[in-house]
């Protein structure tokens, strides 16, 4: 524990300043300015060095906070950079797109605003690439063992890296262009830039994984066939099958879900017209007035990048009440709490509206959506429902569905799939076809980043386990473990 009265003397939390709201509403570029080397010291003192650190247990990756907050406080950059990826392949991923439930669990966030995690974690990895402290890490060995990964997101990335180090040969099919899945697609750059992507990708091809972009497994190529080629294959596909409503008007031109809006806005921001093929074309919601049905991190990520393309307005529907500016009593520490948030994006503009139920669609004669329907959401016996006498109608020129995501695309593999829509697979990870393992979202459904590198690494000790008899990598959590709040 460098500083005994770090937290007694430094109880508030410091970030490092978003640029002006006008200035970053110019540009897709990342909000946050270059942080304060002090400052971040002040925020690394602040760690307790507890005697049981829960913001262990709230990361599903087992990160060394403490150990990592001590040597940034010291100076330590390279201890600290060495601590960080000792359990986390790609911090600068989490620490941009990670919600942090390490922070929640943070024992001083009890009475005082936790400590500043993730901005640590940040700045460890962007100072480590910086110093040229980050670099290959090749294998000492060659199995002779090949492994197919299905899908570069977060976890087919952390799967394939641990299994290349560890001496196989490991090959990444992408169905998209460019790697990265939903990190590269998804998240538009204002809250991840892609040369982070690409940088660790580059880092990745020198320690041996090979990758093969353009290639749809199911389509192109078939499940059997890698199944015959490679010793192992682990799917990490995702869940990208997006939660719809079953309202009237649902069909009507301009009502898209949030994906077909962003994956279009974060080509064009890479430079590329549309995707290969003609599908997926620009939406822009320039002079539009745009309501976005969902409140969580997809609806806020729409709701930047309706704004960056100057939307007329911009309005954000929630089913449900607002939630509380602190802890309530049914989300106690160390659980993570349901509290009203506010992203960089809430900063920018746009109505945020709770207690709202749609209930339809209204269009024009030409087919395209001009409003909605809203009533007030009242609770009976434990539902939410639209409240009688409380509807009216919303104008609307655009409407996106942020709703969330059911599950992985299970006709394309023609695997067993869960109650829940999930692929189904057991204990160690193993689906139902031989050979075949399931991580990440594809198998625990819509989760955070953090839970799909974890079940990255995971899974990657499995399938060393089932090609070589045993295995020394890491397994933080196992296919069925939950978080502090389910």
């Amino acid at each position: 524990m460098a500083d005994p009265h770090g937290f007694l003397s430094v109880d508030h939390r410091e970030t490092p300043r978003r640029r002006p709201v006008p200035i970053r509403l110019m540009d897709y570029r990342e909000v946050y300015e270059a942080g304060d080397p002090e400052q971040l010291r002040r925020q690394a003192s602040r760690c307790m060095d507890c005697g049981v650190p829960f913001c262990h247990q709230g990361c599903p990756l087992g990160n060394l906070i403490p150990e990592f907050n001590d040597a940034m406080y010291r100076g330590e950059l390279p201890r600290a950079v060495e601590l960080l990826h000792a359990t986390n392949n790609f911090p600068e991923f989490t620490g941009r797109a990670c919600p942090a439930p390490c922070e929640s669990a943070c024992v001083l966030g009890i009475n005082q605003p936790a400590v500043t995690i993730k901005q640590v974690e940040v700045t460890i990895v962007d100072q480590g690439f910086a110093a040229g402290l980050i670099q290959p890490v090749i294998p000492e060995r060659i199995t002779g063992h090949t492994v197919a990964v299905i899908g570069s997101g977060p976890s087919g990335l952390a799967a394939a890296q641990q299994l290349t180090r560890a001496g196989h040969t490991v090959v990444v099919y992408e169905r998209d262009d460019r790697l990265g899945g939903l990190l590269r697609y998804g998240i538009p750059d204002f809250k991840l830039e892609k040369h982070h992507i690409d940088r660790r990708l580059d880092q990745m091809r020198s320690e041996g994984t090979r990758f093969k972009p353009s290639a749809d497994i199911g389509a192109d190529i078939r499940l059997e066939e890698l199944q015959s080629s490679f010793d192992a294959v682990v799917v990490c596909t995702g869940a990208t099958v997006p939660r719809d409503m079953d309202i009237g008007g649902r069909d009507l031109a301009g009502v898209e879900f949030a994906m077909d809006y962003l994956v279009p806005s974060n080509r064009v921001q890479a430079g590329e017209a549309s995707s290969p093929g003609g599908a997926g074309e620009y939406i822009d919601a320039r002079g539009k007035h745009v309501i976005i049905i969902g409140g969580g991190d997809t609806g806020a990520d729409c709701l930047g990048t309706a704004l960056r393309q100057a939307a007329a307005s911009v309005t954000t529907l929630a089913i449900g009440a607002q939630p509380p500016a602190d802890r309530s009593e049914s989300d106690p520490w160390p659980t993570v709490p349901r509290i009203f948030e506010v992203q960089s994006s809430h900063e920018e503009g746009g109505t945020r509206r709770y207690l709202a139920s749609t209930t339809g669609f209204v269009g024009d004669d030409q087919g395209r959506v001009i409003g909605i329907d809203v009533a007030e959401t009242q609770y009976v016996d434990g539902r939410r429902i639209p409240a009688p006498g409380t509807e009216h109608r919303l104008d609307a020129d655009l409407v996106l569905l942020a709703l969330g995501f059911s599950g992985p695309e299970p006709e394309a593999l023609e695997l067993d799939v869960a109650a829940g829509g999930s692929f189904a697979r057991d204990d160690s990870y193993s689906a139902s076809a031989p050979g075949v393992f399931i991580a990440g979202d594809a198998g625990r459904g819509q989760s955070l980043i953090v839970w799909a590198i974890a079940e990255g690494r995971s899974v990657a000790a499995e399938v060393d386990r089932f090609l070589t008899g045993s295995s020394r990598l890491p397994e933080p959590v196992g296919p069925h473990d939950k978080s502090f709040k389910c």
